[in-house]
């Protein structure tokens, strides 16, 4: 019935019973987006529509449809169908609770709304922000500068719904290979477990060690190997 064709347009299709139904669906929408973000492609007649379908309808027609990107939503009879990108899980609980408690009990809800990877990895970046976690020399004890970002990092882990994320452990290229593979496997354990005690499920998180073999700068002065000791949280597939 509402299908967004690009960023904030929203097309309306499909058949209404009457045009009092169509009046009220195309002013929730232009409520919502705008009328000039609206298209019209309503046509009415030919339906029996379930008791109190239209006040049904306005209701499912809220602001939370608005946090749906890429969206659309398929109405038929009592069968509500909705597909589209969120930013976080809680979102997309959020999103279809809403619809579901707006409905009376006869209708069912398909949800076939999905997290953006894309968005969760950003928020994830943007918490830690270029920072570095930071470890005791040599070892895999957090200083308490490392601990602050990493209270910042189980937050943003929280707030995108708590998926699965994998922490990868970086080094530079000073000593053997072998040896800081080892130390960034650890390092990367020290992480999954400081925000295990954070409250994130130890199955969400998953730890790897790269040692130096994925360098974001030069290791040939003191602050490229500065940077490339450093922690990643990537969304895990």
């Amino acid at each position: 019935m509402a299908a967004p064709e690009e960023p904030g347009k929203v097309v309306a299709s499909g058949t209404v019973p009457d045009e009092a139904a169509r009046a009220a669906i195309l002013g929730k929408l232009r409520d919502l987006y705008g009328a000039a973000n609206v298209t019209d492609r309503l046509e009415v007649g030919g339906v029996v529509p379930p008791p109190n379908w239209t006040e049904h309808m306005t209701k499912l027609l809220s602001a939370n449809i608005q946090q749906v990107h890429k969206g659309q939503m398929q109405v038929n009879g009592t069968q509500v169908a909705i597909k589209g990108n969120v930013a976080n899980e809680a979102l997309r609980q959020q999103v279809v609770s809403q619809m579901a408690t707006s409905l009376n009990p006869t209708y069912t809800v398909d949800n076939g709304l999905v997290v953006a990877a894309g968005s969760a990895q950003t928020v994830l970046d943007k918490t830690l922000s270029n920072r570095v976690v930071e470890f005791e020399s040599g070892s895999a004890t957090l200083t308490p500068v490392g601990r602050v970002i990493l209270d910042e990092m189980a937050a943003a882990i929280k707030q995108i719904g708590t998926p699965k994320v994998q922490v990868i452990g970086h080094t530079d290229s000073v000593g053997n290979r072998l040896a800081n593979v080892g130390l960034s496997l650890a390092r990367a354990n020290s992480v999954r477990a400081y925000l295990i005690e954070k409250g994130i499920p130890a199955d969400s998180l998953s730890a790897v060690g790269s040692g130096p073999d994925h360098p974001v700068m030069t290791n040939d002065t003191l602050e490229g190997r500065a940077k490339n000791r450093r922690i990643e949280f990537r969304l895990a597939g």
